[in-house]
């Protein structure tokens, strides 16, 4: 079957399916990493998005088990790619990308020019779109069984014809967990605050000896009856700002000086709660390549992020800690004198270069065991 990338502004890209025939609208992004599709695919940063990969060939290792995926399903709205392999060769495979897509619903299109397609991206921003199946409206006919509720909601996916902005919504409600979970048995205990997290955040201080309780993005971790020696704000989707309850219990947090460390979602969370100013960023960080500079320094990491905000004015008593050698926007504050930093990119990684895998060391030795000489 075919179908087509229909832009906001009228551009349309006609391409092959190769996933589920089911129209779909998001806010069409480009990601640039060349391995890690289901890691990316599966991070709930990417809920509400179309995503188009720019590298040229997709879905040619095929699927691992869910045990490495980032979440336990699919986040994405819909996907693009310029060649789709249906003829997976790797160990680890599973099942094929186009399988797994039908299995959960998302469409994907193969469609040859997505180098034009991240042009015009980058040139004019990421902006909604939607994709659409000429022929399904006619092929698909419904039930006798259906009931009327059924039959409107059917004709409502098929002939759909508006923009949704996801932005709109509260992404971080849809993501989160309902309610709290216990993982590891460390004797210090880290209490992670889910606004969409990778599970490969919890891995990594599980990993360090601690004991992590996964909260509700909206859940105050000073409620729980544990004593914490730490807060772990996680990554999320969408515009920080309509966070509010995480942000006002960040807000509650710092003022007992509990440690706390956020990533990506979590950078701009901490900045909003202390004062700062956050803002939409024309296309935004997405792919495991973007180079991040620690300021002050010559030493640059290479990092995986996932962000269509960015933080603006930086709060008062903080200070810029990492800076994005290509665009120099903020990639991270810590506070001059109070256990309080955050970061724009991914430590965790998982997909992507692992160079800030420190960042949970330091957190770990400088603010929770006050281990002092340790250089980074």
């Amino acid at each position: 079957m075919t179908g087509k990338l229909i832009l906001k502004d009228g551009t349309t890209y006609e391409g092959e399916a190769f996933g589920a025939d089911k129209p779909t609208s998001g806010e069409v992004v480009f990601a640039t990493g060349m391995v890690g599709y289901p890691e990316s695919l599966t991070d709930p940063s990417f809920r509400g998005q179309i995503l188009v990969y720019t590298y040229p060939l997709i879905g040619n290792y095929g699927v691992p088990d869910k045990k490495f995926w980032e979440s336990s399903r699919l986040q994405i709205s819909g996907l693009i790619v310029c060649n789709y392999n249906d003829t997976p060769s790797h160990y680890s495979s599973r099942q094929t990308l186009s399988a797994w897509l039908k299995k959960e619903k998302i469409p994907g299109l193969e469609i040859k020019d997505t180098r034009g397609l991240t042009l015009k991206l980058r040139e004019q921003g990421v902006m909604l779109g939607k994709i659409e199946f000429d022929s399904l409206s006619s092929r698909v006919q419904p039930k006798q069984s259906q009931t009327k509720k059924e039959i409107a909601s059917s004709d409502a996916l098929l002939a759909m014809t508006g923009f949704e902005d996801p932005n709109l919504r509260n992404l971080v409600a849809e993501v989160s967990i309902k309610k709290p979970k216990i993982i590891g048995t460390g004797s210090k205990t880290i209490a992670l605050i889910d606004c969409g997290a990778k599970l490969n955040i919890a891995r990594s201080l599980v990993k360090r000896g601690l004991k992590v309780i996964v909260v509700p993005w909206n859940f105050n971790p000073l409620k729980l009856k544990n004593k914490l020696s730490g807060v772990v704000i996680s990554n999320g989707p969408g515009d920080p700002i309509m966070a509010t309850q995480t942000i006002e219990n960040v807000r509650q947090i710092m003022s007992k000086k509990i440690p706390t460390f956020g990533i990506c979602l979590g950078n701009q969370i901490l900045a909003l709660a202390a004062g700062g100013t956050t803002y939409k960023m024309k296309f935004g960080h997405r792919g495991q390549n973007q180079p991040c500079v620690l300021s002050g320094t010559q030493k640059a990491y290479l990092t995986t992020q996932n962000h269509g905000f960015a933080v603006g004015k930086i709060p008062k008593g903080f200070k810029e800690w990492f800076y994005n050698a290509n665009d120099k926007t903020n990639e991270g504050i810590i506070h001059k004198a109070l256990p309080f930093m955050s970061v724009q990119f991914h430590p965790e990684a998982t997909p992507g270069p692992t160079d800030a895998d420190w960042l949970f060391d330091y957190f770990l030795q400088k603010f929770l065991l006050n281990t002092k000489g340790t250089k980074y």
